[in-house]
């Protein structure tokens, strides 16, 4: 099978639909590769679903590099990109430079994500000029939650959905191979599609994206309680382990684990 790169996924653009997940760790990155999946995101949703935080923006570049490293280990064909922590790379582009080249070298990955819409361009071509090539993110981009005021649906209005469109050229002209684009009306989803050459991968942006994505917790259904609309529960695999443990613990209470056939 040929792996998947940058330039790869780029070419699929009105040749296929990209099926795309989170993982960050090795066990779940090699299921995810096995499965056919093109593009696996080392997330900083990690920051949540792995580490504890209430955000992705305590995630630090270490913590980012230890996951990245360890999914890597476990992929042969899809490609793996990284997401740039919050403030690791918008103080200036070398520090993006610095910060993403680390990702490449040290954690094996085959590209790099960045949130933001015009205003990234220089970072994406000094990237670029760097051979390091770029993901980018518009609509809610979480690491600015603080001045969007939470996690709500982006270019509802005209404005902002032209705005949103602009920012989609302005990535495409500054070089991203493709574009995640989370959390807009579906309609909006598809004018951006349309708007550009380049792929278009959607987590709540509806179905007229090139391709989707998901954070692996929500699609496995992990946790219990409310989810964002966008997710679709594929498994229910946080009852079934948590029946699991229950069980487990039982039988080692009443003395039924371990058996003859579990003792040598």
């Amino acid at each position: 099978m040929t792996p998947w790169t940058a330039s790869r996924i780029r070419a699929a653009k009105d040749r296929q639909k990209l099926a795309c997940l989170t993982a960050y760790d090795y066990s779940t990155a090699r299921l995810v590769d096995e499965a056919g999946i093109e593009l696996i995101l080392v997330g900083d949703s990690l920051a949540m679903t792995m580490l504890g935080y209430r955000n992705t923006l305590p995630v630090t570049v270490d913590e980012m590099l230890h996951h990245t490293k360890a999914v890597t280990r476990g992929v042969r064909n899809a490609l793996v990109v990284a997401d740039l922590p919050f403030l690791s790379y918008e103080v200036s582009s070398a520090q993006a430079v610095a910060t993403a080249g680390r990702f490449i070298k040290e954690g094996g990955a085959g590209a790099v994500k960045i949130e933001g819409g015009t205003f990234r361009a220089p970072v994406v071509r000094a990237l670029l000029d760097n051979g390091i090539p770029v993901l980018g993110h518009i609509g809610l981009t979480p690491q600015s939650i603080n001045k969007t005021g939470g996690y709500r649906v982006q270019g509802k209005g005209a404005a902002d959905a032209a705005r949103l469109v602009r920012d989609a050229k302005a990535l495409e002209k500054a070089g991203v191979f493709a574009l995640v684009i989370e959390c807009v009306p579906a309609a909006l989803g598809g004018r951006i599609t349309r708007a550009v050459k380049i792929p278009t991968i959607g987590i709540g942006a509806g179905p007229k994206c090139d391709g989707q994505i998901l954070v692996v917790h929500d699609l496995l259904g992990l946790y219990s309680g409310v989810s964002p609309r966008f997710v679709k529960r594929y498994a229910a695999l946080g009852s079934t382990m948590k029946k699991a443990f229950e069980t487990y613990r039982r039988e080692v209470q009443e003395g039924a684990f371990p058996a003859a056939e579990h003792s040598y």
